[in-house]
């Protein structure tokens, strides 16, 4: 009798019921929405990894580790338009791992100009002395400690002096930074699996006694690393790693355009994963992807590498100075982006692509 009664009001009652398939639909947008938040969250915070190592659009690094984004700055769902203009990037390599890491001396800054042509790599020697704010004069890679402190050191006020000594001695604006740890570099390199570099001349560890001949090869992390850090026995000393330095970041950014990782989401997932553990983002994350929507305006991903023209300075304290016959010309180029005119006046300047 109950079954009877129940049949009956179920038969009164569905001629209200609501059709289920707009439900369904919704249902089903809303999962759809959900799965593309997700995916844009693993391939921007991969791409925000990636660039960074290359110096390409990342805000500066600070300790906090932050979740995804708010849904309007993921990548793609941002109204704001594109950044214009010319762009600089500035990257930092510490010599170390962890709280020790205390000196930058790798530093590039990364020129993206207006018309989204080539990316410039920029060296700027760590021996360079200048002025740094609230500290005299000093080497160019003292910035960062001066800045960081010396017991606890904080990479973001590190990075911070850094850029202010930069911007007052390029007088360019310097709009993001990234630092680096020789572990991140390491990470990433196998991840990509090896990175190929070609060396004009022979480089031989003297720290490992690894000897990395001449001409094209690939390096895994390991010694990708051990590369990095040499500059005994180089002819040209701390110039001569930068410039290797310059070869690796092409090398690179090379690989990550041939394996397509920019654009492969099971990709960049996968170095998501292996770097995730030592990715740390500014909180301005919109800046940030609003920084990566410009590396596909980019009409060549291959970087011209160049460095900062210097001599030698005399008397009793060894610093690097501007060279006084190039280096004005060449900052007046960096300033107007106009650094196309200045490397086809002086192609011996410019770093061979291969």
């Amino acid at each position: 009798m109950i079954e009877d009664d129940l049949r009956a009001a179920f038969a009164r009652h569905e001629p209200l019921t609501p059709p289920t398939g707009p439900l369904r639909a919704a249902i089903d947008r809303l999962v759809a929405r959900r799965r593309q938040r997700r995916r844009r969250w693993q391939t921007g915070g991969a791409a925000l990894a990636l660039l960074g190592v290359l110096g390409i659009g990342v805000p500066l690094l600070t300790p906090e580790r932050a979740g995804p984004p708010p849904t309007a700055d993921l990548l793609g769902g941002s109204s704001r338009p594109a950044p214009t203009g010319a762009l600089n990037i500035l990257l930092l390599g510490l010599d170390g791992e962890g709280p020790e890491a205390s000196r930058s001396d790798a530093l590039l800054l990364v020129h993206i100009p207006a018309d989204r042509g080539r990316p410039y790599l920029v060296s700027l020697p760590r021996d360079l002395g200048v002025p740094i704010p609230g500290h005299g004069t000093d080497k160019l890679n003292a910035a960062f400690p001066f800045g960081a402190g010396f017991s606890r050191p904080q990479a973001a006020k590190g990075y911070e002096l850094t850029r202010r000594t930069v911007t007052e001695l390029t007088g360019v604006r310097v709009d993001a930074g990234v630092v680096l740890t020789y572990s991140t570099v390491r990470t990433l390199t196998d991840t990509m699996g090896g990175v190929p570099v070609c060396l004009p001349e022979q480089v031989r560890s003297v720290h490992t006694k690894r000897v990395f001949p001449s001409g094209c090869q690939r390096l895994g992390g390991a010694a990708a690393v051990d590369l990095l850090r040499q500059r005994y026995g180089l002819p040209n000393g701390g110039q001569d790693r930068d410039r290797n330095a310059r070869l690796f970041a092409a090398g690179l950014l090379r690989q990550a355009a041939d394996q397509g990782v920019l654009t492969d989401p099971v990709r960049l997932a996968r170095l998501l994963a292996a770097v995730g553990p030592d990715l740390v983002v500014s909180p301005d994350r919109a800046a940030a992807l609003d920084l990566l929507r410009l590396v596909p305006a980019l009409r060549s991903v291959e970087p011209v590498g160049l460095g900062l023209p210097v001599v030698e300075s005399e008397g009793p304290a060894w610093y690097l100075r501007l060279d006084p016959q190039r280096a004005p010309e060449f900052l007046t180029a960096l300033r107007e982006d106009r650094l196309d005119d200045w490397t086809a006046r002086h192609p011996k300047r410019v770093d061979a692509v291969r």
